[in-house]
């Protein structure tokens, strides 16, 4: 046993060649040298000084660059559209307004579909196969164009709101939509020649758009939105204003209800009578407001192109013509102001005369006698006129003339109107002829605008108010009231009301007849005037007119119609004017709830 154990106790015992590799491992210390421990600590400070000098540079140096692209990357930009403020009558309906439209562009070169890899680019074809639907494009017409180029191809134009936004909600990458204003006509053509219109670069080429150009651009500001990191908007940074909603909208006096019923009827007429134009105005003798300012024919703004441009002005505001008959009783009125004559004298109508060599006659050259103020506008006598205004100083009639603006441009929003045409003083005074025909309405030209707010001067006890078809801008729904009274004093309100019931007896014995309606008292003039062009008349071309008064014991409204150059034999204010006015009265008195002057006897014939 003893013998066993002794080679165990040997195995235990450490090698002496082992302990001396153990040993041979350990690494004596030495010192570092100065110089290598100076190499490093240059390095380091080296190091730190360039991270010093790197942090002052973008932090002195570059910061505002820096600050900008982060700015940029942070920023939502919203430019403005360029929108319009509405229009709407008198009533609230729209005339003009502005809608969103889209149009749509391909890139070819970027198509790509939701789900696909990123770098994926799908051919045209499988883009038309899900777009063709929706812009309803032959797919075929689609392929066609989008193999024209890789880039920046225009499929659509005047999108709707709703497809653009099927579109967009097909996710493919390559299809890009431009959001644009269209003005937009939704009563057609029934005010194109009062509101005009905008061509294709948004430019106003007429009436209102043209006129009001910088009232009517709605208030729009740039947006600049910053978010962070999340996309949470940031409220720090925003301009002033910057989230205001402009909802102005201009609002009309004219009446559309009015206005097209206007439209229709003198439509009818000028096409019965195969004339040129036609045009019909009723004004609120009170405040100078026009319900209805209406002309044809006219054109659609809509479609503005497709009409030529002779259309696109309003010929009773721009066009100057001889009133003739139906100035005879701004005349008078003149007369009895100065009282030159008296309501109850009375003059004799020889039916011809000469007057500084010319003959001047009547319409059906036939002597009426001696006859009153008010007979010689039932027969529109021209000789009982002159023999009238004779009484009048020439130099005291022209003054008049002159202080009524007939050669000056009417006070008036309306766009494009123009003064009209007056003989000079000296003309006037030393030629016997010029007050002789200016005293049955020619040898001076006017607007039938001025015409009209001569008139309704009369109607409005002799304060003469300016014709205006705008209220302004009000803001949402609200509607903007009538303007108050208005109007400058220029004749005596009891000789206006001798005229109007001068006026009135035309109506019910004269040649305004046609539009007598049972239980209102109505007044009015025809007239059938010579049309002259460049000083010289036109052989067998003239304007037939008629203007209306009414209620005559409360007079509110002025009504006027004209056509121009009329076809036929039988071509006169009261045969081809009348009927129109007629039918603009009865819709007139329902629209404005006018009470009857006077009971109505419903077993009496109604006059024809």
């Amino acid at each position: 046993m003893a013998r066993r154990s002794r080679p165990e106790q040997r195995s235990r015992r450490p090698s002496r060649t082992s302990t001396n590799r153990t040993r041979s491992r350990v690494v004596s210390l030495a010192p570092v040298p100065p110089k290598r421990l100076w190499i490093v600590f240059l390095i380091l400070c080296t190091g730190l000084a360039g991270l010093v000098g790197r942090m002052a540079w973008l932090q002195l140096v570059q910061a505002p660059v820096l600050e900008e692209q982060a700015r940029q990357l942070q920023t939502q930009r919203t430019r403005p559209l360029g929108q319009r403020r509405p229009i709407v009558d008198r009533t609230g309906r729209l005339v003009a307004i502005d809608e969103k439209r889209f149009r749509l562009w391909a890139h070819p070169r970027y198509f790509n579909l939701p789900g696909d890899p990123p770098n994926l680019v799908r051919p045209p074809s499988d883009v038309v196969e899900l777009l063709a639907p929706h812009l309803a494009i032959p797919a075929s017409e689609l392929l066609i164009a989008l193999r024209t180029r890789s880039s920046g191809i225009k499929l659509g134009e005047e999108l709707d709101p709703e497809t653009a936004k099927r579109i967009q909600a097909l996710g493919i990458s390559g299809l890009d939509l431009e959001a644009y204003p269209q003005r937009i006509y939704p009563q057609a053509s029934l005010f194109a020649n009062v509101v005009g219109f905008l061509n294709a670069e948004r430019v106003p080429q007429a009436g209102l758009e043209q006129s009001r150009d910088s009232d009517l651009v709605r208030h729009e500001q740039t947006r600049s939105l910053r978010r962070g990191a999340d996309g949470t908007p940031l409220p720090d940074n925003l301009a002033p204003g910057v989230f205001y909603g402009d909802d102005l909208r201009l609002q009309l006096t004219l009446d559309s209800r009015l206005q097209e019923l206007a439209v229709k009827a003198l439509a009818a007429q000028v096409a019965q009578w195969k004339a040129k134009k036609g045009a019909a105005i009723v004004m609120d003798v009170t405040n100078g407001e026009l319900l209805v300012l209406a002309s044809t024919p006219t054109y659609n703004p809509n479609q503005y192109w497709s009409f030529p441009t002779g259309l696109f002005r309003e010929w009773s505001v721009q066009d100057l013509y001889e009133p003739g008959s139906t100035f005879k009783p701004i005349n008078l009125a003149l007369a009895l102001q100065e009282k030159a004559i008296q309501p109850d004298d009375r003059v004799h109508d020889i039916g011809q005369l000469m007057v500084g060599g010319w003959p001047i006659n009547n319409h059906d050259k036939k002597a009426n006698g001696l006859i009153d103020f008010a007979k010689v506008l039932q027969v529109s006598s021209n000789v009982g006129m002159v023999q009238a205004m004779r009484q009048l100083d020439d130099q005291l009639y022209w003054t008049w003339m002159h202080r009524l603006g007939i050669d000056r441009r009417p006070d008036t929003d309306l766009p494009g109107a123009v003064a009209g045409q007056l003989k000079t003083k000296e003309q006037f005074m030393t030629q016997p002829i010029e007050p002789a025909t200016t005293a049955f309405g020619q040898g001076f030209s006017l607007t039938p605008l001025k015409l009209v707010q001569l008139h309704g001067m009369l109607a409005n006890d002799g304060r003469l108010v300016s014709p205006h078809i705008t209220r302004g801008f009000r803001s949402g729904a609200a509607l903007a009231p009538a303007a108050p009274p208005s109007g400058q004093q220029l004749l005596r309100p009891e000789v206006t009301r001798t005229v109007l019931q001068w006026m009135e007896s035309v109506v019910d014995q004269g040649s305004g007849k046609g539009v007598q309606t049972p239980g209102y008292r109505i007044g009015g003039k025809t007239g059938t005037a010579q049309k002259a062009l460049n000083g010289i008349y036109l052989p067998g071309a003239k304007i037939c007119s008629f203007v209306a008064t009414l209620p005559i014991e409360d007079p509110r409204y002025v009504v006027f119609v004209a056509v121009d150059e009329p076809q036929g034999a039988h071509a006169y204010g009261s045969t081809v004017a009348v009927p129109v006015a007629k039918q603009i009265i009865d819709a007139l008195l329902v629209v404005e709830r006018i009470a009857p002057s006077k009971p109505v006897d419903l077993n009496k014939p109604t006059k024809s």
